[in-house]
């Protein structure tokens, strides 16, 4: 008992030595953001609860919408309001373009080798260009277009043959429950595979449903506040448990990724015209200058590869499983938009990209999926390189910043009923018709803003636009069990990607003319 008695007055005093000496100072003469205090050594971390976006908001209800608050040593200021968090992510995006460290970057992202974490510079720009050139460029996604049609074609192929469907005019009664979220999910994970590896990942069902849940587990994780991360001197301890599950969870992931590179190396063709032969070329190359530091190695293409294969599927799938999941419980906005899929697609061909400009119903439910359910409801955290001033408020020297994307999205201020699933708000006429998503329009910032947007936001898009057409055009939905629309659960379970607590499971009845499924049939 005395050793573990002599840690606790260590920790206790290294703690108020810091706070007495350190936590004071700031270089610029304004006062601090209000907020809440918080607990001794923790700060506020032990308020944040299970959904911290939804504890956040209601502290800016109290503190208005620029807040301060304390994670164990870490200053944190919170953005939850349009006007605040432009100030942060435009006039001051320069100060606030690097992350701040975390065991998440460390453990799981190959210790910030990665796009998501990696410090901004040189090497981080020159891997957002690479992944531009290749993936997200509009050359690049033009030419990916007959890879996302043929992965949507063969997800609606397998929906209209599953067991108990007949591929065309089924019943109702006759269609069987799929999971929503899952089948949108091998979809979007094989249409970014074949333009990745040149080839899909999951042939085998189980195995898409073991990858998607490694996924799932790699956005939890990401999403917890490590106390480890805001108290150093107890990280050792690993109090919640977080660093073994990532260390665990990493190991399971570099497997995988080993396994790409090994297959994709075995390949005459390295080099060929897929992004993994592109980026295994380019280690065999001497970097620019003889700088070591400039060199692409394995251990850079893993973290690559995990970037693209983590945020460039889970976020698609969960987006479209949420939309679907609104248009069920609200079935006269489903009907709008299947008529207006009628008359621009007929009913005797599946959507194609080309008529996604010609949908304006298809792209306010995107949109107000978005608002609703955005991706990714807390923005991932930024670092204040220097002091600065916002909104009239000292915001400190390395303080941390959390954009709430969620809380905004819901601002009464901005938006009407907003709460309420409403499409129309983004149509001709509509309050917010002008409004994108592309980190412009502070209010809807589901992608980021900034210098720091991201990636791949164009090729997210396209993905999300394609399949909600898809599986709003050639399927009507009902639930299991006689389940009424009205009750379907949408409870939401926190990560760093907005999950549903419980995942969407409907049946898909086709409705489209026996001739528009016979070519995905073949």
């Amino acid at each position: 008992m005395a050793p573990f008695l002599l840690l606790l007055f260590t920790i206790l005093l290294s703690f108020s030595l810091y706070y007495l000496f350190f936590s004071k100072k700031r270089s610029c003469a304004l006062r601090l953001p209000p907020g809440p205090k918080g607990w001794p050594i923790l700060g506020n971390l032990p308020q944040l609860g299970p959904k911290p976006h939804h504890t956040l908001r209601t502290l800016s209800e109290a503190h208005g919408p620029l807040f301060r608050l304390r994670f164990g040593s870490v200053d944190v200021v919170v953005a939850s309001s349009a006007a605040v968090a432009a100030q942060f992510l435009k006039a001051h995006d320069a100060n606030f373009s690097n992350r701040p460290p975390n065991s998440g970057a460390e453990h799981i992202a190959y210790s910030y080798r990665d796009l998501v974490f990696a410090p901004y510079g040189a090497r981080w720009r020159a891997l957002r260009k690479l992944c531009a050139l290749h993936l997200f460029s509009g050359k690049a996604l033009d030419d990916l277009r007959p890879i996302r049609a043929h992965e949507v074609g063969l997800m609606v192929r397998s929906l209209a043959r599953w067991p108990g469907g007949s591929g065309g005019g089924s019943s109702a009664a006759a269609a069987a429950a799929v999971n929503v979220g899952e089948a949108a999910n091998i979809c979007a994970t094989n249409a970014l595979a074949r333009a990745l590896l040149g080839r899909p990942v999951f042939e085998e069902r189980e195995e898409a449903r073991e990858f998607k849940e490694m996924v799932v587990e790699l956005m939890r994780l990401a999403g917890v506040f490590n106390v480890g991360d805001f108290v150093p001197w107890i990280a050792w301890l690993d109090p919640q448990g977080v660093v073994k599950k990532m260390k665990r969870l990493h190991r399971r992931y570099d497997e995988f990724l080993d396994r790409l590179i090994a297959e994709r190396r075995r390949e005459e063709a390295v080099g060929g015209g897929d992004f993994l032969g592109a980026l295994l070329s380019l280690t065999d190359q001497e970097p620019a200058g003889g700088q070591e530091e400039g060199r692409i190695t394995d251990t850079d293409v893993k973290a690559l590869l995990l970037n693209l294969f983590t945020a460039g599927t889970d976020t698609s799938s969960s987006t479209v499983e949420w939309a679907l999941a609104e248009l069920i419980r609200h079935p006269e906005i489903l009907k709008q938009a299947q008529l207006e899929l009628d008359s621009v697609v007929g009913r005797t061909r599946i959507v194609s990209e080309s008529d996604l400009p010609n949908l304006p119903t298809l792209q306010a439910i995107i949109k107000e999926t978005f608002r609703l359910h955005p991706s990714t409801p807390l923005s991932l955290p930024r670092i204040a390189a220097e002091a600065c001033e916002i909104d009239g408020y000292c915001i400190p020297k390395r303080a941390t910043l959390l954009v709430n994307v969620w809380a905004i999205a819901r601002d009464p201020a901005i938006w009407p009923d907003p709460l309420k699933f409403r499409p129309a708000r983004f149509l001709p006429g509509g309050r917010h018709e002008n409004v994108d998503v592309k980190g412009s329009d502070f209010e809807l910032i589901p992608f980021g803003a900034g210098r720091r947007i991201c990636a791949g936001l164009s090729l997210g898009l396209r993905m999300v636009q394609l399949m909600t057409a898809t599986l709003v055009h050639a399927f009507d939905w009902t639930l299991p069990d006689g389940q009424p629309p009205e009750k379907l659960d949408m409870e939401e379970a926190y990560g760093l990607t907005l999950q549903r607590a419980v995942p969407l499971v409907a049946r898909p009845v086709p409705r489209l003319l026996p001739e528009a499924y016979v070519s995905i049939m073949q």
